[in-house]
């Protein structure tokens, strides 16, 4: 049977969603196909093989389950393939077949720990290291989108450093080339974190500073009247699109709160677009997938603008949620696949794109 090793938690603002996501993954990999381990890196970056009840990665209690954590790190030396593991009576090795690592934001989404794996010659789910990368800073991702002819917001970059020059002048510039209201993002976050939409010059500079509490590199983008939808897709050559969903927030803008702690928000599945405009959609999402050099799977967000209609990019999400309120399982459920199903052929698409 084998081995597959889901690695959760990390140094990330994302830390706790992702444990949610890792208890979700865990428990619905099919028993009879795969051996499940977990590796859990705690808030500080510390490594642990955890071979406790699933019940307690929430609220990073597994932290506390001593008894079952033992040292370990997934080691970059390709002989080893798989984990260096300090028990007490030693060091011993563990190969691993496959890496499921149900990790968002900095340091699980970013290409960092993707390169690790691909280091360790072992197979991996989802985007390769520079798609992650890609992916993750909204910079890149808006500047490979505006070479391949994406349709999406308007938008500026700007640095930490850049802001400190003049600040005045850049908020002038954001301005006067969107109006308002203008979101400010941080460039390397994700689940909305450090996100603010602005609708007036006096809140402006506080949101500039919380997104740069969160990194050194901002986004501006245009506010978008519109409908946000979501679709999920999979594949690694030849990508395949799911249902596309809509989402009709809780609060002002679909932000953490609104994704993972309030129930208000409304969820429409599929989208509430005609027949035509879903397939632009399902096809304006893979074309994305490909451009940025997706495989396995992601997460494609858009607006459908109020005044034209037309389908713009929001955002790719590369390992997007799996809890059990998340949209991409949800998704891919509501185009006939159930979530065993769904972690199955992700772990074989893996070992495809891995094998070549």
């Amino acid at each position: 049977m084998k081995k597959v090793l889901v690695i959760f938690g990390g140094a990330s603002s994302e830390h706790d969603v992702s444990c949610v996501s890792a208890k979700f993954v865990i428990e619905n990999i099919p028993a009879d196909k795969y051996q499940v381990m977990m590796l859990g890196i705690t808030k500080n970056g510390e490594w642990f093989k955890y071979t406790g009840d699933t019940e307690n990665l929430p609220e990073d209690k597994w932290t506390e389950d001593t008894e079952n954590l033992t040292k370990a790190v997934l080691s970059p030396d390709s002989s080893c393939h798989g984990l260096i593991v300090f028990g007490k009576d030693g060091i011993t090795t563990e190969r691993i077949d496959v890496v499921f690592p149900v990790m968002h934001g900095k340091n699980g989404e970013d290409g960092t720990i993707q390169g690790l794996m691909q280091l360790a010659g072992i197979p991996y789910v989802g985007c390769d290291c520079a798609s992650s990368a890609v992916c993750m800073d909204k910079t890149l991702t808006n500047t490979v989108a505006d070479c391949a002819g994406i349709p999406q917001a308007k938008w500026i970059g700007v640095t930490e450093y850049e802001y400190s020059l003049d600040e005045d002048k850049i908020l002038d510039k954001a301005e006067e080339y969107f109006g308002y209201p203008v979101f400010v993002k941080p460039a390397n976050a994700g689940s909305s974190v450090g996100v603010t939409k602005v609708s007036s010059r006096e809140t402006f500079k506080e949101a500039m500073a919380t997104a740069f509490r969160e990194d050194k590199k901002l986004v501006l983008e245009e506010g978008i009247i519109g409908k946000e939808v979501e679709c999920a897709v999979m594949g690694n050559d030849v990508p395949v699109a799911g249902e596309v969903g809509e989402l009709v927030p809780a609060n002002e803008f679909y932000d953490f709160e609104a994704k993972y702690i309030s129930d208000a928000s409304q969820l429409f599945i599929p989208a509430r677009l005609s027949p035509e405009k879903l397939e632009e959609v399902k096809k304006a999402a893979c074309n994305a997938y490909k451009a940025l050099g997706c495989s396995g799977l992601a997460r494609v967000d858009f607006f459908v603008r109020e005044s034209d209609g037309k389908v713009m990019l929001n955002e790719p999400n590369t390992l997007p949620g799996f809890t059990s309120i998340s949209m991409y399982p949800k998704l891919m459920k509501a185009a006939g696949i159930d979530s065993a199903d769904l972690l199955s052929r992700l772990i074989e698409y893996a070992e495809e794109k891995w094998s070549k």
